[in-house]
């Protein structure tokens, strides 16, 4: 059965398109073996009153049904930062995230629940596959 992976990165206050850029990107890594899950596929809007719980419910049960979370700590978000917490901490899942801040420029606390932070996403797909896929031994 093939791993998931959660992509966890700032949706709101993205700039636009940016949000989407990575995801596919990832896709394009990671896609074959894992299954990837992209909390972009359901078709909320941020900021909607009637659908914030239900776009934080999802998102939630995206990461309980995921074996290893892919973050983009391209900046500070607190949906983001939430959710590498959730994982991290009350899950204890693999938190893999990619950043192009410096060690001492990141935050604390995604240091203490990210299990590896790498400075792109190819090294963080290189990192997952590597760490992550099966081999078969012949």
């Amino acid at each position: 059965m093939n791993k998931k992976i959660y992509l966890c990165g700032p949706i709101m206050d993205e700039h636009e398109g940016h949000a989407r850029e990575w995801r596919k990107r990832a896709r394009e890594l990671l896609q074959d073996p894992f299954v990837l899950l992209d909390p972009m596929r359901r078709n909320f809007k941020d900021r909607e009153v009637d659908s914030a719980n239900e776009i934080v419910e999802f998102d939630l049960q995206d990461i309980r049904d995921a074996d290893i979370i892919l973050v983009n700590y391209n900046k500070n978000s607190i949906g983001t930062s939430m959710e590498v917490f959730y994982a991290g901490h009350d899950l204890g899942k693999f938190v893999v995230a990619f950043s192009p801040f410096s060690f001492q420029d990141c935050s604390p606390w995604m240091v203490r629940f990210c299990t590896k932070i790498l400075p792109s996403l190819e090294r963080a797909a290189d990192y997952i596959r590597e760490h992550f896929v099966t081999q078969h031994l012949v």
